[in-house]
């Protein structure tokens, strides 16, 4: 019988601290230098891995990348589920993920890490589509899950949930972008403007949509 090779035998089994330490190495980057200043060599520095190291746990720079932005977007999963949980319906649920993700360009308590990391993945979208799909199919999970509710209760009308996810979060995006764009947006009108549009799409009845967009305590 023969014994493996010494290339095989050296090999080592993937470090859960040692990947952590890579991607918060490569996310400082990125907020430092966009994606297009992450460089393999940079984030080892930063980490002070070796190569070898690296290539452990990721096969390529777009394979951090992808895994980097996933990340993100599982932190920002959970902080909307939890903005979503008090929701009495799935109205109120989807009204909710509105306001979680326009807290991102108004709400000061958010990070900035959070902010700038969301819009390097956002730029990524029309660079990169292929790494930063899984991310946002994680964030938009718990919208999805809302709209899937309310089409099975029979108050979202004539939707493919995906779909409407996905037409949702442009939505929401287009007020963050410009927002940031000029820093002069008033977040209440931003807000009304994005559920109004948003929840008609979804067939909502209007005197519920009139009880929704009605300012917030």
């Amino acid at each position: 019988m023969t014994r493996p090779s010494t290339r095989q035998r050296d090999k080592l089994a993937p470090d859960p601290g040692v990947r952590r330490a890579i991607l918060t190495a490569a996310s400082k980057t990125v907020r430092e230098h966009g994606v297009q200043g992450l460089s393999i060599a940079a984030v080892l520095d930063r980490a002070r891995l070796s190569t070898r190291a690296f290539y452990r746990h990721f096969e390529s720079k777009d394979q951090l990348v992808a895994a980097l932005f996933l990340e993100i977007a599982r932190v920002e999963m959970r902080r909307l589920r939890r903005k979503m949980a008090p929701a009495a319906t799935a109205v109120d649920a989807v009204a909710a993920w509105i306001d979680g993700r326009l807290d991102l360009a108004f709400d000061d308590n958010i990070k900035s890490d959070l902010r700038h990391l969301s819009l390097e993945a956002q730029s990524q979208m029309f660079a990169s589509p292929e790494l930063i799909q899984p991310a946002y199919a994680q964030m938009l999970t718990p919208l999805i899950e809302q709209l899937q509710l309310g089409v099975q209760h029979g108050v979202f009308h004539d939707i493919d949930p995906v779909s409407a996810a996905q037409s949702i979060q442009g939505v929401v995006w287009a007020g963050t972008e410009r927002h940031w764009a000029t820093g002069d947006c008033d977040g209440a009108d931003v807000r009304e403007r994005a559920l109004r549009f948003c929840l008609r799409g979804l067939g909502v009845a209007p005197e519920a949509i009139t009880q929704i967009v009605s300012p917030r305590p």
